[in-house]
């Protein structure tokens, strides 16, 4: 998967009106979680949110693709969608998409 941690900073940084957004290291990225539920991923440098049939369409319409992984000569994909990368700039915009994905993450643990 592979990530650098100066743009985890970058994500976190403009993530910050968001409480107990935090990020930790795993399998070459990060897990970007709020207040313990994993809502985002960081993977080579491109972050992801995660995604139900809530919000899917807001990806789709972006033309954003989901993050896929190749395992075993297999290719797998998580219901987690790659960002807008005009959002990335905008702390508010990116916020709101986080919120969005924060809602989706805690949709699916009730599930």
């Amino acid at each position: 998967m592979g990530s650098n941690s100066e743009f985890r900073d970058y994500v976190l940084d403009q993530l910050d009106t968001i409480e107990g957004v935090t990020a930790r290291a795993m399998f070459g990225g990060f897990g970007v979680f709020q207040d313990g539920v994993m809502f985002a991923l960081i993977a080579k440098d491109t972050l992801y949110f995660k995604v139900d049939d809530e919000n899917r369409i807001d990806y789709e319409s972006a033309g954003m693709p989901p993050f896929r992984y190749a395992r075993s000569g297999k290719t797998f994909e998580m219901s987690y969608w790659q960002a807008p990368s005009d959002v990335l700039d905008d702390p508010d915009d990116l916020s709101n998409w986080a919120r969005s994905a924060i809602a989706a993450a805690q949709r699916g643990r009730l599930t």
